[in-house]
């Protein structure tokens, strides 16, 4: 699987990217959140609020019960505005 980061989760995570064999038991996006949150306090800080953070799946924005499987992009972000 690959892990993007975008904006300030990138500065907050300290990387833009990285490959991540999918954890067991990992079923959606949700579940692959939290495990990003236990990885530590980058992590934790910037995935606190799922407010204020969106996720894309294969480049499809993705609600949390998104499933997710090994190959996967996921790409997490802070929402964007625009005109």
């Amino acid at each position: 699987m690959q892990l993007l980061y975008f904006g300030w989760v990138r500065t907050k995570v300290g990387r833009d990217r990285e490959s991540l064999d999918l954890p067991a038991g990992v079923t959606d996006v949700r579940g692959l959140v939290e495990h990003l949150r236990a990885r530590g306090r980058g992590y934790a800080d910037a995935l606190d609020d799922l407010t204020l953070v969106r996720v894309a799946v294969n480049q499809e924005i993705a609600a949390l019960d998104q499933p997710v499987k090994a190959g996967d992009e996921v790409a997490l972000f802070p929402p964007m505005t625009g005109g």
